[in-house]
């Protein structure tokens, strides 16, 4: 008989996949829970998230910042996201603030606010060596951080395709697929010489633009103002080296606060949102004088100053606190005068610019197991069946690893991944209270009767001389 035809005497056996007893695909919980937006796993980016269990919070930054209209002079530009647990970190407003950046970045906020305000968002951690000790130090890092998203490019597709509209009236809009497909088109200079059309012709009827008439003009754009032979069009890496040859300090503040509001102005922007998250890693490693100079900068730059930012209050800056961290910047923040302007330590919890971060219930812990593992189950759930929709937990487990790791969010799932781990190794279908109890006790207790062992070695003597217990 041909080989072709043959099959091998043997066939693999039907085996279940490892979590498929819980009707999982993977583990839904992430084994190190930090959030890291560059990483491609929803488990950590915070591609998972239960907005039910942040109602409160969320409405409160969607009332008081989000929905008032950025033409208010009075509207608030300075809010603090406060968490109020001293557990440690891990109590989800990272996840929290990465999500509502999406919701910003989605319809640039016009959907949220009725259309009042067009803004983008910005996350920022600062570097925890402590590198960002100044403001000019942050500045850097605004300004990386408008250059790694698409914001800039934004912008320029956009004043180039109100451009094109006015030069040809009968210009076709629905010749492009999509929003990213004028992005890409109108920041590509093969698009306009395909059509013959003069870049300098287009830049020319851009520069009109009121909130552009008074923009320094050495300002990136201008480049293009003689660009007769259309061989280049200005992108945001021309934007980068622009920066680059400015001075470290009041330069790159001027263009920051200055210039750069003004082109987000011209392209149709009235605002924008940035987040600046473990805002502890500034002061932690600041002189009493750097706190006070940082919170002057703060004050002139976003309040006082001669700057486009400080006159109209374009930029939204919302400073993500650990509980404790006030304390810190108290005495720097009344002596630069930014507790008149913004305050921290006099606010109360009716203040609209305090959003406070509560530690979450145990509902919300049943609320966010859920969340995860709906991620991954490999067959729907009726959401109706309540119990079947953290199988294979049960609710007084999920409550149980909420009390042994005190509400903390990164506690939770943490804990969740390694039960359900064990879990998948031994066979065992129902992690309930007791499953739990007896695999966080004992780990406790070794932990609690030998807590002055630092060495790596030791530990893992320890940990076999108990197990061979």
């Amino acid at each position: 008989m041909s080989k072709l035809i043959k099959k091998a005497k043997q066939e693999f056996k039907n085996e279940k996949g490892k979590y498929e007893i819980f009707n999982l695909r993977e583990n839904p919980f992430p084994s190190t829970p930090i959030v890291n937006q560059a990483d491609k796993d929803i488990r950590y980016n915070g591609g998972i998230f239960e907005e039910k269990i942040r109602i409160e919070e969320w409405n409160k930054i969607h009332d008081n910042f989000l929905k008032v209209s950025q033409s208010n002079p009075n509207h608030l530009r300075i809010g603090y996201i406060m968490d109020t647990s001293y557990v440690g970190r891990g109590n989800g407003k990272s996840s929290f603030c990465v999500n509502l950046l999406k919701k910003i970045n989605e319809q640039y906020c016009l959907d949220i606010s009725n259309e009042e305000n067009k803004c983008f968002g910005l996350y920022i951690s600062p570097e925890p060596s402590g590198r960002t000790k100044s403001f000019y130090n942050l500045v850097d890092i605004i300004f990386e951080n408008l250059i790694e998203g698409e914001i800039i490019d934004s912008c320029l597709a956009s004043l180039r395709l109100e451009a094109l509209m006015t030069i040809e009236k009968d210009f076709d809009v629905s010749q492009f697929e999509s929003d990213d497909d004028i992005v890409d088109q109108l920041n590509n200079v093969d698009w306009f010489k395909k059509r013959k059309i003069e870049i300098a012709r287009v830049v020319a009827e851009v520069l009109k633009n009121k909130h552009l008439t008074k923009v320094n003009p050495s300002f990136p754009l201008f480049r293009d103002k003689n660009n007769f032979f259309g061989n280049s069009i200005i992108t945001k890496e021309d934007f980068k080296k622009y920066y680059v040859t400015l001075k470290k300090g009041q330069e790159r503040i001027d263009f920051v606060f200055t210039d750069l509001v003004k082109f987000f102005l011209a392209a149709g922007f009235n605002g924008a949102y940035i987040f600046i998250d473990d805002f502890e890693r500034i002061p932690d490693f600041q002189s009493d004088r750097q706190k006070r100079e940082f919170a002057l900068e703060i004050r002139t730059n976003f309040f006082d100053g001669v700057s486009a930012n400080a006159k109209i209050g374009f930029y939204n800056l919302f400073l993500i606190l650990h509980a404790g961290v006030p304390r810190l910047i108290e005495k720097a923040w009344a002596e630069a005068g930014m507790e008149q302007r913004s305050p921290i330590i006099t606010a109360s919890s009716s203040s609209n610019h305090i959003v406070f971060f509560e530690k979450l219930t145990p509902q919300h812990g049943v609320l966010l197991i859920k969340r995860y593992m709906n991620e991954y189950r490999i067959t729907t759930i009726n959401p109706n069946d309540n119990k079947d929709l953290v199988k294979p937990f049960t609710v007084e487990a999920i409550q149980k690893i909420g009390e042994l790791t005190e509400m903390n969010a990164a506690g939770i799932l943490q804990k969740s991944h390694h039960a359900l781990e064990k879990a998948a190794e031994n066979k065992v279908e129902n992690i309930n209270s007791n499953y739990i109890k007896e695999l966080f006790g004992e780990i406790k207790k070794v932990k609690l009767e030998n807590e002055d062992f630092v060495d790596e070695k030791d530990t893992v003597d320890l940990f076999k001389k108990s197990n061979k217990e």
